[in-house]
C-alpha cells in the first residue's frame, strides 16, 4: 500500500510539472514569444519585423500609409547597419548592436501600435476594391518572402496610398460612387502599380 501511494504521488507531480514546462517553451497565444535561450540576432529581428508587417498588410490592420512609414524607417535602419559594417570591416561592434536593438525596439512598438489603432485598410465592393486588395496581398507576399526590400515596399505603398486618396476624392465628388471614367483612370494607375510590384519582386534586390 505504501509503495502504491508513493507511485501515485510521483505521477501527480509529473503531471503538474508538464503544463509549466510547456508554458515556458511554447509562448503565449497572443503572439508573445517565450524567453529565448539567447537574444535574437540583428538579422533575426529584421526578419521578425518584416513578418509582422506582412501579416498586418495581409490582414488589413496596416493601411498603405502606415506600411509606407514603417518600411521607410526599416530601410533607414538597414542603411545605418550597412554604414556601421562598412566602418568596422564588415562587423558590428557591441555599441552598434545596442544602438540597432534600441531602434528596433522603438520600431517594434510602432508596428504594434499601428496594427491596433483601429485604422484598417478598407476595400469597397466591386472591381476597384478587389484590385486594391489584390495589390496589398501581392505586396504582403513579397515582404514575407524577402522578394521586396523595405525601401521597395515603402515606394510601392506610397504609390498605393496615392491611388487610395485619388479614389476617395473621386467618390466624394460623385456621391460616394465612381464614374465609368473614374474606374478607367484608376485601373490604368493600378496597371502601372502592378508592373512595379512585379518588377521589384523579380529584380536582384532582396531583404
Amino acid at each position: 500500500m505504501r509503495s502504491t501511494k508513493l507511485f501515485l504521488c510521483g505521477a501527480a507531480l509529473i503531471l503538474l510539472s508538464v503544463p509549466a514546462a510547456y508554458a515556458q517553451s511554447a509562448g503565449s497565444s497572443d503572439g508573445a514569444a517565450a524567453v529565448p535561450d539567447k537574444p535574437a540576432t540583428i538579422q533575426e529581428r529584421k526578419e521578425n519585423q518584416q513578418d509582422r508587417i506582412a501579416q498586418g498588410v495581409q490582414s488589413g490592420q496596416l493601411t498603405a500609409g502606415e506600411t509606407k512609414n514603417l518600411e521607410t524607417k526599416e530601410a533607414d535602419l538597414n542603411k545605418e547597419e550597412r554604414n556601421m559594417r562598412a566602418a568596422d570591416d564588415g562587423h558590428l561592434t557591441a555599441a552598434d548592436r545596442a544602438k540597432l536593438n534600441g531602434q528596433q525596439n522603438r520600431l517594434s512598438n510602432q508596428i504594434y501600435d499601428d496594427k491596433h489603432n483601429g485604422n484598417v485598410q478598407h476595400y469597397a465592393p466591386g472591381e476597384i476594391g478587389q484590385r486594391q486588395e489584390n495589390q496589398q496581398d501581392r505586396i504582403a507576399q513579397g515582404i514575407k518572402s524577402g522578394q521586396l526590400t523595405a525601401g521597395e515596399t515603402a515606394k510601392l505603398e506610397n504609390q498605393q496610398q496615392g491611388i487610395n486618396r485619388e479614389i476617395s476624392g473621386m467618390r466624394q465628388a460623385n456621391g460616394g460612387k465612381l464614374t465609368k471614367a473614374d474606374k478607367a483612370a484608376v485601373n490604368q494607375q493600378q496597371n502601372k502599380a502592378s508592373r512595379n510590384i512585379y518588377n521589384k519582386k523579380h529584380n536582384s534586390a532582396k531583404q
